[in-house]
């Protein structure tokens, strides 16, 4: 969920509501990022790309204070689409089962703790065949500052969730070192709820609830509320974001690079963002014996992907049960599956 914080904080804050009078604060502050990555995967165009979109790879590590090996909680796709001025948030499901480099086939999660920040990058530009321009990861736990800062965040509270969130509220809070934090609240009803940054991170959190993919859209719903209260809140709180996550941000981009992608995204004249999750169906999930439950995907389930990324179009449901019929009709699911490991998943009774 931390990636989600930092999208939070790195787009809407960073980037996307930049006011003129504070871009000197602002500048001096992105100093405090460590930028890290030059890694000529980014610089080279071997996929899908478009000079006029510009792709960022948000990641959220699962690491917990002290550790120093962890997989990427959470990862999306950030998409500033100059061409047709719009933004869009592709979620990425962290059991999608892909080919990473030198691992054979395994959960796309798992490219992060191989190889950290490049080998998650290349596996995603060889799987999905797009060009990422840039990355931006953030550890989950340090969200919680950012929430706290905004006063706290509006989230509805499902009666199958609270159980769920109740579990690890006592460990978030324990994470939370404000001395000022109060005591420790548990979640008692459903509805509405006005949640602090720990209580807000374990929202995030649930994993055992339901699948991957409800929980990606549980980290959507509470981006959308950091949004919407980064919105309302005044400029002059801004510096005071920026010192809640700064020290905690790992990035390629340097402060330059985001102040000019900050002009970019002021230029689209609307912060509105479409989303979109891949895999498209992630009710195909199965369990293999040797990697858990994982989430296949077809490869012309990618050229919807790029019609939304590229193209600005959203997903189609009747052209998808189409292209799922057609592909299934061609015979290329059969030839692709005697060509490919990846399909080998058809053995155990997909």
């Amino acid at each position: 969920m931390s990636w989600l914080k930092k999208f939070v904080i790195i787009l809407a804050i960073l980037v996307v509501m930049i006011p003129v009078a504070f871009a000197g604060i602002i500048y001096s502050k992105l100093k405090t990022m460590q930028v890290n990555g030059d890694f000529s995967i980014l610089a080279n165009n071997d996929y899908k790309y478009d000079n006029s979109i510009t792709n960022i790879l948000l990641i959220g590590s699962d690491a917990r204070p002290g550790e120093t090996v962890s997989r990427s909680d959470s990862m999306m796709i950030l998409t500033v689409d100059g061409k047709h001025k719009s933004l869009k948030l592709t979620s990425l499901g962290r059991d999608t089962y892909v080919s990473i480099p030198n691992h054979g086939y395994e959960k796309l999660t798992h490219a992060y703790a191989y190889g950290e920040e490049k080998l998650l990058i290349e596996t995603i530009e060889n799987n999905f065949k797009l060009d990422i321009q840039n990355y931006a990861k953030v550890d989950f736990y340090t969200f919680i500052d950012i929430v706290d800062t905004l006063g706290g965040v509006e989230i509805d509270i499902q009666q199958s969730e609270i159980d769920e969130m109740n579990k690890f509220i006592k460990e978030a809070y324990s994470w939370d070192k404000k001395k000022n934090k109060g005591k420790i609240e548990y979640i008692t009803e459903s509805g509405k709820q006005h949640l602090k940054g720990y209580q807000a991170l374990t929202y995030a959190r649930i994993r055992k609830n339901d699948g991957t993919m409800q929980r990606d859209n549980r980290q959507r719903v509470l981006i959308e509320a950091i949004l919407k209260k980064v919105e309302s809140t005044s400029f002059t709180k801004y510096p005071e974001l920026l010192d809640a996550v700064m020290p905690y941000v790992k990035t390629n981009m340097s402060p330059s690079d985001i102040m000019l992608l900050g002009k970019e995204v002021l230029s689209i004249g609307n912060f509105h963002i479409n989303t979109m999750q891949f895999p498209l169906h992630p009710e195909n999930e199965i369990r293999l014996p040797e990697s858990g439950y994982v989430i296949p995907f077809e490869q012309y389930e990618v050229e919807f992907l790029h019609d939304f990324i590229f193209n600005n179009k959203k997903l189609d449901k009747q052209k998808l049960l189409d292209a799922d019929k057609n592909w299934k009709a061609s015979g290329k699911e059969s030839q692709y599956a005697e060509d490919s490991e990846y399909m080998r998943y058809k053995s155990y009774g997909y």
